[in-house]
């Protein structure tokens, strides 16, 4: 069985190369929004799928993760949690019913600017990307090869250009004015009845939880526009000149990118934390008595309402049913809460104990003594 005609290496046909080239689009776009944030995104380089990054508009802010967002105080509510304090604090960590309490707070003497880490995953895939680029050319200059060459020099410096128009910058809310204003602490309730519960003071409440982040772009939309039609017609020409390059270059291009192609998924896949400096803020859990973990919603509810002295909250976010039996039990768990609240000794770091309170006889009681219960 023969792969080969007669002339060997040189019947090999690479004219799919070209496609190889624009392959890959979403492990590039799932990262392209952080990598925007690093001036290593403006490094000439091979990407694959450069036209994942060549869109008619540019996303507004990140991307927001379905949780009831509760100010425990002020009577605040939104449905969705935004990307930097889901990222902060570990949302899809927590387990079913869990219950976890922690404080942050802006870390003093670090720059306000949040943004992407300087050495992370994404910063050796645009060194990996240019280091390819540069070795091409040097074995196009010496193969004499002046469609390689074309090629190389248009599809990296695609990936500056297209760079120049998504770079951007993260603008986080500030509060201006000083008045007398309710505990900004916040609750967290994600879908799988998990609470989280946020100690803060009112200006990281708003750059989190309460405003979202902008994104503040280097061009204008109409700037942008211009750029990503240059960008079209310079992904196509340098896609043609690769389709006639020599053998040995179309297999140079096929190589690279393979490996790049096998990089970006394997970054896609990685924590996105990582790609971030979030040194910023300061993150601590406050320890509680017992297992995070708990067995029932029910519970989980009782030691967030013990953890906020309040049910304002519940009420506020529809969080428990609506029953009479149920309004009762919630009376009762915000009076035992603030009967003899959860304490922390910051200098011990001694876990908080929870009111001693049958929590799960009372709710029985009530429910069977509710009207709708009754025959």
């Amino acid at each position: 069985m023969k792969f080969l005609g007669p002339r060997g290496y040189n019947d090999l046909q690479l004219d799919i190369v070209g496609f190889l080239a624009i392959l890959g689009e979403s492990s590039v776009l799932v990262q392209s929004q952080v990598a925007a944030l690093s001036y290593f995104f403006l490094l000439p380089r091979l990407v694959p799928a450069p036209q994942a990054l060549i869109r008619t508009s540019r996303p507004e802010r990140l991307e927001s993760t379905t949780c009831k967002v509760l100010g425990a105080y002020s009577g605040g509510k939104r449905d969705d949690v935004y990307y930097l304090a889901h990222l902060i604090h570990k949302g899809n960590s927590l387990p079913e019913y869990s219950v976890r309490c922690e404080s942050i707070r802006s870390a003093n003497g670090k720059s306000s600017e949040v943004k992407a880490k300087l050495f992370g995953p994404i910063t050796w895939l645009s060194i990996l990307g240019c280091s390819m680029s540069i070795a091409l050319f040097a074995i196009a200059i010496a193969l004499d090869d002046g469609f390689a060459l074309v090629a190389i020099l248009a599809l990296s410096f695609l990936s500056t250009l297209v760079g120049i128009g998504n770079r951007w910058s993260l603008q986080l809310q500030k509060r201006v004015a000083e008045r007398n204003i309710p505990c900004a602490d916040v609750v967290l309730f994600y879908p799988n009845g998990s609470f989280l519960i946020i100690k803060c003071d009112e200006n990281v409440a708003r750059q989190l939880y309460w405003h979202p982040e902008k994104c503040k772009y280097m061009v204008g939309d109409t700037a942008y526009r211009a750029i990503s039609l240059c960008g079209t017609l310079i992904l196509m020409f340098g896609v043609i000149c690769l389709g006639n390059a020599t053998i040995d270059l179309q297999v140079g291009f096929a190589a690279s990118y393979i490996i790049l192609n096998a990089a970006y998924w394997v970054v896609a896949a990685l924590p996105p934390r990582w790609n971030w400096d979030l040194s910023y803020y300061e993150v601590k859990t406050l320890k509680l008595a017992g297992p995070e973990k708990n067995e029932t919603f029910t519970e989980a509810l009782w030691k967030a309402i013990a953890i906020t002295q309040t049910a304002d909250w519940v009420r506020v976010g529809s969080v428990a049913p609506v029953s009479k039996g149920w309004e009762n039990w919630i009376k009762d768990a915000e009076a035992m809460a603030k009967a003899d609240p959860p304490v922390w000794d910051d200098k011990e770091d001694v876990p908080a104990v929870f009111p001693t309170w049958n929590w799960n006889e009372a709710l029985t009681t009530y429910l069977d003594a509710s009207p709708a219960n009754q025959v």
